[in-house]
């Protein structure tokens, strides 16, 4: 504070302030975070944490994010909808920062009704400033990766890179200007489609069959659409407790991960933030969601990967498919590296450690300790250039398997002892608590820890 500032406040006055803003909120938001390249089951823990809490958020990404869901015997697949929307007593947020292709969240609504998920118009919430996502966003995906031919980025082509450059240059539009006047609307639709046309002259846009459809979405989305940022605020300050579900995962964030090989959001802490106008004060838990063992979709230089017999295994026994794209996952060994430094960005508070059981039938499991340049020499630090990353050697440190089924244990203490030894490794390595491990696909097979 400056000295004139200071001088203009005497001191209990200022005390009075600082307690007032101190404890504006009465309740904290807790954050689930992907801690690797994404799908480490964050949808499963979010799912398990959302029967205690009022609201679950998404802050980022579109619907190119995937989470499954197991409850009750039945799989939900959600793309847009937070996972907590499996539980009705919670309100599901689809925050400002969330870009959104409206047919998508449609069918996806439908799509899990029919499965059994009731009363979603009474609970859930649609940011009117999140941006919309059009059918020639993602046309023009998939010919900006058809362009790059052998060096493409491995994107799931749902126009999310697309409508976030138009959030960027100024040109997106936002769910609450679909819902005032729609002349306002159209022309702005209009100016949207004559950019990309001149951009990409070969994409085929209806304007007029578009502006028709999306004049039929007006009605049907107003019942969900709120100012999210008010909402939020005032659930805080009652007391309300809110969980946050982020997509995608540390290394995908368009700062953070393996650029460009990445996603075009902030998928890290800095995202929640922004993607739901909080401010850091009121972030409480955050916790790192971490694949026993590491898997990514896509492109990019992936340090632990094992092109061999191993990588097979983890990928058959995880059943590492992706939710949205239906790609066979690349799998590897656990690295720490990476977790430290995702760990640096995020500032985890907790783990949760998933898929403990699809390293069962291992005699030896490799776990990534560090880095180090062809010379020898040590990294210590997260390389920050795809080229950097793609040249490191990994130095690995060897650890016995248990090579007995941990599906059904749910208890720590009754782990194997190599698996009790395992997940004290990873909390000793990142010094950060393993509060959670999961041995399954459902929200039973999470065993608490701490």
């Amino acid at each position: 504070m400056s000295r004139a500032v200071a001088s203009s406040i005497n001191g209990s006055s200022y005390e009075q302030l600082h307690q007032g803003r101190t404890n504006m909120y009465k309740a904290k938001v807790d954050v689930v975070l992907g801690a690797q390249w994404g799908d480490e089951g964050k949808g499963k823990v979010v799912d398990m944490l959302a029967s205690e809490v009022d609201i679950v958020c998404r802050c980022q990404g579109g619907n190119n994010a995937g989470h499954t869901v197991v409850a009750n015997g039945t799989e939900f697949d959600f793309h847009l909808l937070p996972s907590g929307v499996v539980n009705e007593k919670c309100i599901s947020v689809i925050g400002n920062g969330v870009v959104i292709h409206l047919p998508s969240l449609f069918d996806e609504v439908l799509k899990n009704e029919k499965k059994g998920l009731q009363g979603l118009e009474k609970r859930l919430i649609i940011s009117d400033r999140a941006h919309l996502v059009f059918d020639f966003h993602q046309y023009v995906d998939g010919m900006q990766e058809a362009e790059k031919g052998g060096k493409s980025l491995g994107t799931t082509k749902k126009g999310i890179g697309p409508a976030y450059s138009s959030k960027a240059t100024r040109n997106g539009i936002r769910v609450g200007e679909l819902l005032g006047d729609f002349n306002l609307f159209s022309e702005k639709f209009k100016s949207i489609v004559t950019t990309h046309l001149r951009l990409f002259p070969s994409i085929n846009v209806d304007v007029e069959g578009e502006l028709a459809r999306y004049k039929n979405y007006v009605e049907k989305v107003r019942p969900y659409v709120k100012d999210t940022i008010c909402f939020l605020h005032t659930a805080l300050r009652n007391g309300k407790t809110i969980l946050v579900e982020g997509a995608n995962a540390a290394m995908l964030d368009i700062d953070f991960g393996t650029y460009p090989y990445v996603t075009s959001s902030n998928c890290s802490i800095g995202g929640v933030l922004t993607g739901l106008g909080l401010p850091p004060q009121t972030i409480g838990e955050v916790i790192g969601v971490v694949k026993a063992y590491t898997t990514r979709v896509g492109d990019g230089p992936f340090p632990t990967e094992q092109l061999n017999e191993i990588g097979d295994l983890l990928q058959t026994r995880g059943f590492e498919v992706g939710v949205t794209t239906k790609r066979k996952r690349r799998c590897g060994w656990l690295d720490i590296p990476l977790l430290k430094y995702t760990s640096l960005v995020n500032g985890y508070t907790c783990i949760c450690l998933t898929k403990l059981d699809i390293l069962d039938t291992l005699p030896e499991i490799k776990v990534a300790v560090s880095y180090k340049r062809s010379n020898g020499e040590k990294l210590d630090h997260f390389p920050g250039t795809i080229a950097e990353l793609g040249s490191i050697e990994v130095e690995y440190a060897v650890l016995p398997g248990w090579q007995t089924s941990t599906e059904d244990i749910r208890n720590f203490k009754e782990l194997p002892e190599n698996a009790q030894n395992y997940v004290r490794f990873l909390e000793s390595e990142l010094s950060v608590p393993v509060r959670w491990v999961g041995v399954g696909k459902g929200r039973e097979s999470i065993i608490t820890v701490h």
